[in-house]
């Protein structure tokens, strides 16, 4: 298939075992830069092991895919059936596609599951040098040039945070590509942020560290227990290089395919009911549940939210 790259590899990131009918096609240069290199820049090892460790609780069976496109190269996990229906997994803003493990054993019956890494967000897709995303055009562009790497005319889209953002954009663009769309509690989709919330995250946001995200995490999830992995892999994304975001306003909500929306019960990221009475007929506030415990706390359950 033109502009993919077919990595063999079932987790690790320091070797790659070759799954069923799935040839590496990874260069050496590539391979050997692994462990050192992603994204285009030096990262740290505690994030490239930390990453492996998430991508280890993924199912048997799950591949991997580096998509070549305008944007850079995005890499893609890929699960369950080639000949299911596509759902396409847009994390949050400063998670990667790995944050989906707890989601996708239950959605590979259903699904032929694709769940990139977000390029400019940390992760192992590797920014264009000369074409940064900038620009809700961009990400739309982006996602094109993704969907048809793969060989997928339309697709259903689950996004998570700023995923949702994306996701909402991208639907609301037109074109004819998204057949169901799922927002998880999608923030500046409905509402804009809490001031709280911002107050809180300030200083993650102006200098992050591990702690620092620690701290607003324990703050948001409201202590709630998480996956030591997980968690582990967001204090590593802290410092990941290069990390930049695209801002914009609230989308104008004029028309666009049916939008099914799954709201965090105890979210701290914005005002909950406000979401819910804007969003309109479609939604599920999942109770116990914060903004930063999506999509990690639905587990299974996120397969029936999607039907």
């Amino acid at each position: 298939m033109d502009g993919v790259h077919r990595v063999g590899g079932v987790h690790g990131l320091g070797g790659f075992l070759v799954p069923h009918g799935e040839p590496p096609l990874f260069s050496r240069s590539a391979r050997e830069s692994l462990g050192e290199i992603s994204g285009g820049v030096r990262v740290s090892r505690e994030f490239l092991d930390a990453y492996g460790k998430v991508m280890a609780k993924w199912p048997d069976g799950t591949g991997h895919l580096d998509v070549a496109g305008p944007y850079g190269t995005t890499h893609v996990h890929t699960l369950g059936p080639r000949d299911a229906p596509p759902l396409l997994l847009l994390p949050g803003g400063g998670a990667t596609g790995a944050s989906w493990f707890a989601n996708a054993g239950a959605l590979d019956t259903r699904y032929r599951v694709y769940a990139p890494d977000l390029v400019g967000e940390p992760g192992r897709s590797v920014a264009a040098p000369d074409r940064p995303i900038r620009t809700v055009a961009d990400l739309a562009g982006w996602l094109d040039a993704l969907l048809d790497g793969l060989g997928v005319p339309e697709a259903d889209l689950c996004g998570h945070s700023y995923g949702a953002w994306i996701a909402l954009h991208y639907a609301l663009r037109g074109g004819g590509r998204v057949r169901r769309l799922t927002l998880l509690d999608p923030t500046r989709c409905y509402a804009g942020f809490a001031p709280g919330y911002l107050l809180r995250a300030l200083p993650m946001l102006l200098r992050p560290t591990p702690g620092r995200v620690r701290r607003f995490l324990a703050w948001e999830t409201r202590g709630a227990a998480l996956d030591a992995d997980w968690l582990a892999l967001q204090e590593a994304a802290a410092g990941f290089p290069g990390a930049r975001p695209v801002t914009g306003r609230i989308p104008v909500l004029d028309g666009g395919p049916a939008v099914r929306v799954v709201l965090a019960g105890e979210s701290r990221a914005h005002d909950v009911a406000r979401v819910a009475a804007r969003a309109g007929a479609d939604v599920t506030v999942v109770p116990g549940v914060s903004h930063h415990g999506m999509p990690l706390q639905l587990g299974p359950r996120l397969a029936e939210l999607l039907d």
